[in-house]
Parts: C-alpha cells; sequence; structure tokens
C-alpha cells in the first residue's frame, strides 16, 4: 500500500509540474490570440482578412499534422514540446519587436499565425500522447475532466483579461506575457522524464518512412468503419462552425454595436458553458454508449449557435446565452469521443491517430472560409451562423441511426481484445 501510495504521488508530482507550465502557455496564448484578432478587426473591418488569418492558422494541422504525428512517435516528445514553446515564444518576439517599432503589416501577423499553429501541430499530439504514458489509466478520465475544466475556466478568464490589458497597455505589451508564459512551460519540461512508447519507432526517419507511417495511422483508423463516418460528420460541421466562429467579432461590431469588451463577455460565458458541461458529464458519466453522448452534445451545440444567430441586436444577453449553451454542449460532444480513442488507441500510435484525426476533420474548413467572407457579406454575418446550426443539428440526429456509429465501441473492444497481450502496429481488419 505504501508503495502504491509513493507511485500515486511520483506521477502526480511530475505530471502536474508539466500541466501547470502548459497552463500558464495557454493563458499568454490565448491573450495573444485575442489581441491579434480584436487588433485586425479594429484596423480592417474584413471579413476576408479574419477568414484569411484563420484558414493560416488551421493550415498546419490539415496538411502537416499527420507527418508531425508521425514524426512524433518517432521523436523524444520532451524535446518536441521544448522546440515547440521555444518557436512560439521566438515568434511572439518577432511581433512585439514589429508592432514597437510600428512597422507592422498584416502580412507580418498572417506569418505569425502559421509559425504558431505549426508549433502547435507537434506539440498537441506530443502532450496527448504523453499524458497517456504519465497518468495511470484509472486516472485518464480524471485528467480529461481537469483539462475540460482548465479550458472552461481560462475560457472565461482570458478573454475579459485580454480586452481590460487591451484598452491598459499598447499591444507589444499584452504580446509580451505570451513570452513569459512560454517561458514558465519550458522550465518544467527541461527538468522532468517524459516516458516514451514501449515499441517505440525506431531507424532513420526518411521521407518514405514517415509516409509509411502515416499510411499505418490512416489503415488503423479506416479499419473501423464507424470512425470514418465520424470524421466526415466532423469535416462538415466544421466547414461551417470554424467561419462562424472565426467571424465573431463582426458579430460583435456589426449586429450588437460592441466593442472588445463584449467580446470578450461572450467568449466568457462560452468558457462558463464548457465548466458546467464538463462538471455535468463527470456526475452524469454520460449515456452507456459514448457516441450517443457526443451525439447529443452536438445537438445541443447547435441549438446554442442557432439562438446565437436569431439574437435580436438590442438583446445581446440572448447572444451570450446561446454562446453559452454552445461552451455547455462542447465537452459532452467532444469528451466521449475522445476518451474513447484514447482508451482503445495503442500509445505507439497515438501521435499519428490524433492528428490524422483533427487534420481530416478538419480538411473542409479552408473552403468553408473561404466562402464565409463574401457569403457574410453579402447575406449577413447572421446567415452563417444559421447554415452551422442547421448542419450540426442534421450530423447530431443522424448520428443515432447510423449502424457503424452504434457499434463503434464494441468494435473497437474486440480490436483490442484480439490484440491482448501482443499489440499491433495497426488493428487486424487492416493488416495486409
Amino acid at each position: 500500500m505504501a508503495q502504491e501510495s509513493r507511485v500515486e504521488a511520483d506521477w502526480k508530482k511530475t505530471f502536474f509540474l508539466i500541466w501547470t507550465g502548459q497552463a500558464f502557455s495557454i493563458v499568454g496564448s490565448q491573450l495573444v490570440q485575442f489581441a491579434l484578432v480584436w487588433w485586425m478587426t479594429e484596423k480592417t473591418g474584413s471579413a476576408a482578412v479574419l477568414a484569411t488569418a484563420t484558414v493560416i492558422s488551421i493550415l498546419p494541422g490539415i496538411f502537416l499534422g499527420p507527418f508531425a504525428g508521425a514524426l512524433v512517435d518517432r521523436w523524444n516528445r520532451k524535446l518536441v514540446m521544448i522546440v515547440a514553446d521555444g518557436v512560439t515564444a521566438l515568434t511572439t518576439l518577432g511581433l512585439v519587436i514589429l508592432f514597437f517599432t510600428g512597422q507592422i503589416q498584416i502580412w507580418h501577423l498572417y506569418v505569425a499565425e502559421f509559425i504558431r499553429a505549426l508549433g502547435g501541430a507537434f506539440h498537441w499530439p506530443a502532450m496527448s500522447a504523453s499524458t497517456s504514458l504519465m497518468v495511470p489509466d484509472k486516472h485518464l478520465s480524471r485528467v480529461a475532466g481537469i483539462n475540460q475544466a482548465l479550458q472552461g475556466v481560462l475560457g472565461i478568464v482570458a478573454p475579459p483579461l485580454g480586452a481590460f490589458l487591451m484598452g491598459l497597455l499598447p499591444i507589444h505589451f499584452v504580446l509580451s506575457i505570451d513570452i513569459g508564459t512560454a517561458l514558465l512551460a519550458i522550465l518544467p519540461l527541461t527538468f522532468v522524464h517524459i516516458p516514451q512508447p514501449a515499441k517505440k519507432l525506431e531507424g532513420m526517419v526518411t521521407p518514405r518512412q514517415v509516409l509509411l507511417d502515416v499510411r499505418d495511422g490512416f489503415r488503423y483508423i479506416s479499419a473501423f468503419p464507424g470512425i470514418m463516418i465520424v470524421l466526415g460528420m466532423a469535416t462538415l460541421i466544421n466547414m461551417f462552425f470554424n467561419p462562424a466562429f472565426s467571424l465573431m467579432p463582426l458579430m460583435i461590431t456589426r449586429e450588437f454595436n460592441g466593442q472588445a469588451m463584449q467580446l470578450g463577455i461572450i467568449n466568457s460565458f462560452f468558457g462558463v458553458g464548457v465548466i458546467l458541461g464538463g462538471l455535468g458529464l463527470g456526475a452524469w458519466g454520460g449515456f452507456k454508449k459514448k457516441l450517443h453522448t457526443s451525439m447529443t452534445g452536438l445537438v445541443g451545440m447547435s441549438l446554442g449557435v442557432l439562438i446565437l444567430g436569431a439574437a435580436p441586436s438590442s438583446l445581446f444577453p440572448v447572444a451570450v446565452a446561446g454562446m453559452a449553451i454552445v461552451g455547455l454542449m462542447n465537452p459532452i460532444a467532444n469528451g466521449p469521443l475522445f476518451a474513447l480513442l484514447q482508451s482503445h488507441i495503442s500509445p505507439e500510435m497515438q501521435g499519428r491517430v490524433f492528428t490524422l484525426v483533427g487534420s481530416l476533420a478538419g480538411a473542409a474548413s479552408p473552403i468553408g472560409l473561404a466562402l464565409a467572407a463574401p457569403v457574410s457579406d453579402l447575406l449577413g454575418i447572421r446567415f452563417w451562423f444559421y447554415i452551422a446550426g442547421m448542419v450540426c443539428l442534421a450530423m447530431g440526429v443522424s448520428g443515432f441511426f447510423i449502424r457503424p456509429m452504434q457499434t463503434l465501441e464494441d468494435d473497437m473492444g474486440t480490436n483490442n481484445a484480439v490484440q491482448a497481450g501482443e499489440p499491433a502496429a495497426v488493428p487486424a481488419a487492416a493488416q495486409d
């Protein structure tokens, strides 16, 4: 019993030391994102500029994410996280200098968004895959709940804090905070040990080998039709959801005559919703089938978006309520699905699989963003929110009636049972 207590204390000390540093880094990143988005909104008032910035920020995850995941499964994950945080901090430093000297241009922000997103494309799979090796299986759900709560708290605090700081300080001082928080994330990583997969991929990293690794990841998930259908649904939803929320600053200024503080308020209530949704899911536990819980969350998110789009210009609190509902249902939609994947996918495959899932789910987002700007300028921003809500509602309802989705958990459980004691690189159903 004493030995077990020592082991419990050891993993908690190591993991939460890293987790705390990463939490500070996320605060800095959210402040930077808020400051840059609002600066672009004030300077240009252009839907095209905001949509372009969003496209640039998601392109690395979509096109380079799978290759980043394959490399993460081969490289030292601790070093990957240190380099990713460091590159992000240096990029922000460049922006600080450009703003301070008055030489900043919109294209500078586009370049910075791309580099920061590239760092995230490596950092996220490295941290996600490391978590499952650092945290005992019986505590993974608790850690997932803590992460959801963290996102909710930061969603409440960061937007109004960003709005307050933007009104108080020059933007280069606000951006400087991100450099300090990145250092707080890097420092713990230099002193702790992060385990690697027992079957960590070895050998020289060549372009051909990376492509083969990506292929193995795709074969792994394509062995389960239910996952492929879920990804198809997520692709359609993201095609309309991402543009809607990238245009939120213009929704605030054009439809509600608001300023930075109103944008901060509505984003904060999204964070309140996320916390309540995460706590509610933790207390409730969800339906027996995790995907039923996720589909319920999608239906709830769709209703929140429709309320947000329909809110009268004179009733900003109605829009805030709609955003809170979206936040409330977000962990209910995403949490069970992520837990399903994290608990059933072999550790040595997680880097590739997680990035592939993210890339495929977001593959159509650039198309939606390319359409959002002209459609919103022609028909109004609210129109895009109506489309996003209806698509999400259709996907959520249909998910209850698609058989491969209903049997996905049983299929993945069966596959794990077959491979018990001798984990394979890909599911048996996908092997040559």
